[in-house]
């Protein structure tokens, strides 16, 4: 099976919650278990998350960008945004760091996704923004 589909919402923390279900919605087509779908809506938060707190610093009107590709029992999912960037992705990537240490952060976002996704590609330019693709084999895909 192959499908794929991609939506476009605002930078509201309200729309971490609707980027999960609707993930997990994409996802529920290849008959995932109920560990695997958790593991893909705790992903998906955690990028959304990151792109609407740390990319686009809590600025509202910005656009989050969620893609998700299914191909066989290959998931793929997207998070893009067009905000400021990461200039360090290995030390972004390292457990408890956070760039944002007032807000009470656990700096474990990438960690998180790392720990529930069999892959996590983050590329990231200053100024630019940053793509977070990462990729889950479904065990219980059709």
């Amino acid at each position: 099976m192959h499908n794929e589909m991609e939506i476009r919402f605002l930078s509201l923390s309200g729309n971490e919650g609707f980027a999960r279900a609707a993930a997990a919605a994409f996802a529920s087509q290849m008959d995932p278990g109920i560990e695997e779908l958790s593991d893909i809506r705790t992903a998906v938060s955690e990028a959304v998350t990151n792109a609407i707190i740390h990319g686009y610093e809590q600025q509202t009107d910005r656009i989050v960008v969620l893609q998700m590709e299914i191909d066989n029992d290959m998931l793929t999912v997207v998070v893009k945004d067009d905000g400021c960037g990461i200039g360090d992705i290995e030390l972004a990537r390292k457990p408890f760091f956070t760039s944002k240490p007032e807000l009470e952060r656990s700096g474990m976002g990438f960690s998180v996704m790392e720990a529930f996704m069999d892959s996590v590609d983050v590329r990231s330019e200053v100024h630019v923004g940053t793509t977070v693709t990462m990729r889950k084999r479904i065990m219980h895909a059709n």
